[in-house]
């Protein structure tokens, strides 16, 4: 039971490493404002679940793509550009994940408003 707990002790660390990146605190600021509009527009349950999936999809992958980026970095110090490669891979994975959720918060927000406030 003691390395399981430990595991989330491991796991908390990761967050924290890859949330000293720039974009992955913008992402978690744009979640919280997407939070923020959830709850002052009184969303569904199924609305914040293809928030939340999504949102988190979006921090997931941006905590992988830092891990790939540091990985790139110890493995090449020096410029290679099949290493520029995978590190580019990595953040169109975060940009896919993050322009699908956008579509999601334009499906779930622009709906809601609709029905609030007419249009």
């Amino acid at each position: 039971m003691k390395a399981f707990l430990q595991g989330f002790v491991y796991a908390a660390r990761g967050i924290a490493a890859g949330s000293r990146g720039r974009n992955f605190r913008v992402m978690l600021l744009a979640a919280v404002v997407i939070t923020g509009l959830g709850c002052w527009l009184e969303i569904t349950s199924g609305q914040w679940l293809a928030l939340i999936l999504s949102m988190g999809l979006v921090l997931a992958l941006e905590l992988v793509n830092t891990a790939g980026e540091m990985l790139v970095d110890i493995l090449s110090p020096e410029h290679d550009p099949r290493y520029g490669q995978v590190k580019d891979v990595l953040a169109g994975a975060v940009l896919a994940a993050a322009v699908a959720t956008a579509v999601v918060g334009v499906v779930v927000f622009g709906g809601v408003l609709r029905l609030r406030f007419g249009g």
